[in-house]
């Protein structure tokens, strides 16, 4: 049978079963209808009547948006709480004496379903939920996990009276810390779903820390229980392996609901030294420690129970999704948003239903770029989901990027009706109202905002733009000064020190000397009319490009990525040739491989700072590496393509260059020649890649390259090609240019157009005497008040060339002034 197939033979027995309790046939089970279908499907199991109020409570709080008032739970509800492994469907049909058209009779065993006392062994699978008398029954005051599904309740009777002692000492540890504390326990949220993480990606809701119980675990109290915690493990560990076992299972989950996630943890690894193949202490073990913060121990964990449910069968068939998502998690918290793509895929397809998975998909997908992707899985998301916010707020953020801001408005709009304090969609909403010039409405979201986050710089220092732009120019100031408080970052002191010299000049009138008043008062001249004086000057074109690249750099940290560490990861990295259908063999590599590669060149990068630098690098380097969407590049042309803007000596970097061709179809550096074509494919990608304006598309026409030169060049050919100022890289010295002015200040020197303080190079007007900033000149701006048939700059790298060159014109203006006439 199909996969298909399955699932909709599953889902018509579903609708059956609720047919069958749905009485008053109003498209809803009530907590009458509920509590008969719970005592029909478990036949021997007698529950008393606080039983059955517990398991109601359980089932309707947490499927609440799955119910319909005054009908109750819905069928897509039932079908859910099945998909999340609450029962198990052939079991239940099977004891209510169902049959489907042209089906077997059913077979005469019972089961546990909906709510039902969770009854498995170490050795049972998933959705094993036979109930005989002899098992213990759930108790009426556990906590909601031990009935939430078959697959984590308690197994053996001697396992309860260990669980009750462990309740009493962690309410005792509660109550003498909230005595000494003199605080109520406001934050007993034993309800909270922590099994499913909070949501990660670019639509986190507000921090769910902030509803943690928090422990003191510095105290004598603590000390005390973890004594008494250790004594009752060591009575737990005096019984059987498989009773040790369901024991441990139990300690950890009771002390996880807790937020004793330390505690826990111990639990859950004892219980993976006595049964090292199973799954479940595994996948509990990664929840416990991506809760911890210990993410890449996370990881661990969960490949651990990855590899033991694939090696059981099908088993652990229904945990599988969940293991993939949480995996996905795991990655995603250390940056690793490409890999976790693979795991959010892989779970969609086991589970075409779950619609987190394709909605962590979509926000991994927008994470790295790409948006059309992004687009269609978060659409998927909340169509299977429509009041998922996250997904509506992903999704706005998705079609904004691609330019479709009235759904993208929508989408935002549909997120803050569904939660009115969402940040994110507040946020981004804010965002796209400053794109499209609507600053008004953008300081009123990033003012609630800020009613929910007090202490967001971002939205604070975005409020102060948005003002700005309103005209609000005083709010503005105290917003920017609210920001500076918050980070002391040197960007916003220089925005409150820029903001300030408006403010003066529009008071005072035009500032003094050829210096004009505020902003936007300029013209844009066409680049024949920009003159160089000397050929140390940067050609305007040249430093358009240069200054994109170098804006490339930094938000990669490819610059603070040193050549050598670069080289050594190519001798160490051992990728197979492959065939890719033509030509020589190469050395492919999936992104999720290359991603991992990343990872160790910049390692020095925090997680969050690394998904950005992936998202730059997919956007502009393998997005047309791979242009065909296979997945798949040339990790020695990718190699060569970044070298050149790694840090470290400039031919240094062109040797790695080098190197990185000669690397690509060997397992190893080795010779002395590479291909011309190969030389020419590698200049033409860097182009597309780093200069994609100067319609270098036809290179190979154009310098006769349109057949495969079958010549090879060496290391010296290679520089010719690679430094031609026409059509080569020759833009390189440019780059390293303004790296090395980047912390460069020209005293009181400020740009004529955009007013800020000049850092890196100066471009002095000869004639007017005006400066402009590396950023205004490469744009062709010059003042209004200065039209001139041409314009003709020096640069000047620091403030002491510009002394030195002024001495010397008043030397030569001295000495001319000696001459007798």
């Amino acid at each position: 049978m199909s996969a298909e197939a399955a699932r909709n033979l599953r889902a018509e027995k579903v609708r059956r079963i609720f047919e069958r309790f749905d009485s008053n046939a109003d498209g809803g089970l009530n907590r009458e209808e509920m509590a008969a279908l719970v005592v029909a499907v478990n036949p021997r199991v007698k529950f008393s009547e606080e039983q059955i109020s517990a398991i109601l409570d359980e089932v309707f709080r947490t499927y609440s948006d799955y119910i319909d008032q005054p009908a109750g739970l819905t069928l897509h509800g039932l079908l859910r709480t099945y998909n999340d492994g609450a029962g198990d469907v052939d079991r239940d049909f099977d004891a209510l004496s169902l049959s489907l058209p042209h089906s077997p009779s059913p077979s005469s065993h019972s089961a546990t379903s909906v709510g039902a006392t969770a009854i498995t062994t170490a050795d049972d699978p998933c959705t094993s939920s036979v109930v005989d008398t002899s098992f213990p029954q759930r108790r009426a005051s556990a906590a909601p996990w031990t009935s939430s599904s078959p697959n984590h309740g308690i197994a053996f009777e001697s396992t309860w009276p260990l669980l009750d002692d462990l309740e009493i000492l962690v309410k005792r540890l509660r109550s003498k810390q909230i005595h000494k504390s003199g605080r109520r326990d406001n934050n007993n949220n034993s309800n909270n779903d922590f099994d499913s993480f909070s949501e990660a990606g670019w639509s986190r809701e507000i921090d769910r820390a902030e509803r943690r119980i928090h422990w003191d675990q510095s105290g004598a109290d603590y000390s005390i229980f973890v004594k008494e915690l250790g004594a009752l493990r060591g009575r737990a560990d005096a019984a059987g392996r498989d009773e040790a076992f369901d024991a441990h299972m139990a300690f950890g989950r009771s002390l996880y609901e807790r937020h004793l996630f330390r505690d826990g943890l111990t639990c859950f690894r004892r219980a993976c030294e006595l049964l090292p193949t199973d799954v479940r202490p595994h996948f509990r073990a990664g929840t416990a420690l991506y809760a911890l913060g210990r993410h890449g121990e996370a990881k661990e964990e969960f490949l651990l129970a990855l590899e033991a449910a694939e090696a059981s069968g099908n088993q652990w068939a229904l945990l599988l999704p969940q293991i993939h998502v949480n995996l996905g998690i795991s990655l995603e918290g250390e940056g690793m948003v490409l890999n976790a793509c693979e795991h959010y895929r892989e779970a969609a397809i086991l589970c075409p239903t779950h619609f987190r998975a394709l909605k962590l998909l979509g926000s991994a997908l927008f994470g790295v770029g790409e948006y059309r992707a992004a687009e269609k899985a978060l659409e998927e998301a909340v169509f299977l989901r429509p009041d998922y916010a996250d997904a509506h707020c992903d999704l706005g953020s998705s079609l904004h990027a691609m330019g479709d801001d009235d759904r993208a408005i929508q989408e935002f709009q549909k997120a803050i009706d569904l939660k009115p304090d969402h940040v994110d969609a507040l946020y981004n909403l804010g965002g796209l109202y400053m794109d499209a010039g609507r600053f008004a409405r953008a300081s009123e979201m990033y003012t609630r905002v800020l009613a929910v986050r007090p202490n967001s710089w971002r939205a604070q220092l975005n409020k102060a733009v948005a003002l700005l732009g309103a005209g609000e120019s005083e709010d503005a100031k105290k917003s920017l000064k609210e920001a500076f408080k918050m980070t002391k970052r040197m960007e916003v002191y220089d925005a409150i020190t820029h903001l300030k010299m408006l403010q003066k000049r529009r008071k005072h009138g035009k500032g003094c000397g050829s210096e004009v008043d505020g902003e936007g008062e300029f013209l844009i001249v066409e680049p024949s009319k920009f003159k160089r004086i000397g050929r140390k000057t940067t050609l305007r074109q040249d430093l358009s490009s240069a200054l994109e690249i170098r804006s490339f750099q930094r938000l990669t940290r490819l610059d603070h990525c040193d050549i050598e560490h670069l080289k050594k990861e190519m001798s160490e990295t051992n990728v197979p040739l492959s065939y890719s259908g033509g030509g020589a063999p190469v050395k492919s590599i999936r992104k999720a491989g290359l991603e991992m590669i990343l990872q160790k060149l910049l390692h020095f990068l925090q997680a969050e700072t690394f998904q950005g630098s992936v998202k730059a690098i997919n956007e502009k380097i393998l997005s047309i590496m791979d242009a065909s969407g296979s997945s798949r590049v040339d990790l020695g042309m990718f190699f060569a393509v970044i070298a050149p803007i790694c840090s470290g000596l400039t031919d240094t970097r062109k040797r790695v260059a080098f190197e990185a061709l000669l690397w690509r179809q060997t397992n190893e550096i080795r010779g002395t020649l590479v291909s011309r074509s190969d030389a020419i494919a590698y200049i033409k990608l860097m182009r597309a890649v780093y200069i994609p304006s100067c319609g270098v598309s036809d290179i190979m026409e154009l310098h006769g390259e349109s057949d495969p030169d079958p010549s090879m060049i060496s290391f010296g050919e290679f520089l010719e090609i690679f430094s031609d100022q026409d059509w080569g890289f020759g833009i390189l010295s440019t780059l390293v240019k303004l790296e090395r002015g980047d912390r460069i200040r020209h005293g009181k020197h400020s740009c004529s157009i955009c007013q800020y303080p000049i850092i890196g190079s100066r471009f002095r007007e000869a004639r007017r005497c005006f400066s402009l900033c590396n950023r205004c000149y490469s744009e062709g701006k010059v003042p209004s008040a200065f039209k001139q048939d041409e314009y003709r700059f020096k640069e000047y790298g620091s403030e002491t060339e510009a002394i030195k060159d002024k001495c010397k014109c008043f030397n030569l203006n001295l000495k001319s002034s000696e001459i007798d006439p």
